[in-house]
């Protein structure tokens, strides 16, 4: 099961993800966001053998393109309301497309939107809360205990340990995102909250 670390900041915290098997880093390029990072700072930070994320809500194509170009990019993970043909210009192949089940009324309409966009991205991603992300709530996980996905799927928001623990008792992502939920601040991870979140999934997978 993939494990990805969002909200990336310090090279220390890049160092001890990669120390502790993490799939994926992500880099916030929102400028409201607390967790707001350069596309040159990004691009300095070393990430060893993780895959590079680039968090994107109201970012024009060519500047997604620019900012993946800049910052070693391998996927663009499309926050906000960024159309099929938008996400086809980024590379099917490098988009991660995020989804709001709280928007959608049950389990049929949830994978109805996923197969809607099911050829403009080669991952989706399920966060809580309605739009934007980085709400720090968790999803409710009940409905997605018998979800059927085209692509493989990312559980988010609001998770620790503790909380990845219950949700993988309930459902079955193919990944989990973590973000505020190992944070001592924004962009600033703690590693035994990290680390708890590794064994959490490592767990679970044997």
């Amino acid at each position: 099961m993939l494990i990805k670390i969002c909200g990336m900041t310090r090279q220390e915290d890049l160092h001890a993800a990669a120390r502790f098997g993490v799939d994926m880093c992500g880099f916030i390029f929102h400028p409201r966001s607390p967790r707001y990072i350069q596309p040159e700072k990004a691009a300095a930070l070393e990430s060893g053998e993780m895959k590079r994320v680039g968090v994107f809500v109201d970012e024009t194509v060519d500047d997604i393109l620019s900012i993946m170009r800049k910052a070693r990019l391998d996927y663009a993970q499309l926050h906000g309301d960024y159309s099929k043909e938008q996400a086809s210009l980024v590379g099917v192949g490098r988009v991660i497309r995020v989804l709001w089940p709280e928007r959608l009324n049950g389990l049929a309409e949830i994978e109805n939107a996923m197969h809607s966009h099911a050829e403009s991205c080669r991952v989706y991603l399920l966060d809580a809360g309605r739009s934007g992300g980085g709400s720090g709530k968790p999803l409710d996980c009940k409905e997605l205990a018998h979800l059927h996905s085209e692509h493989p799927w990312i559980l988010s928001g609001g998770l620790d340990a503790k909380r990845v623990r219950d949700a993988l008792g309930i459902c079955s992502p193919d990944g989990v995102d973590v973000n505020s939920g190992i944070e001592d601040e924004p962009g600033v991870k703690n590693r035994e909250k990290m680390m708890g979140v590794v064994r959490a999934v490592r767990d679970k997978s044997k």
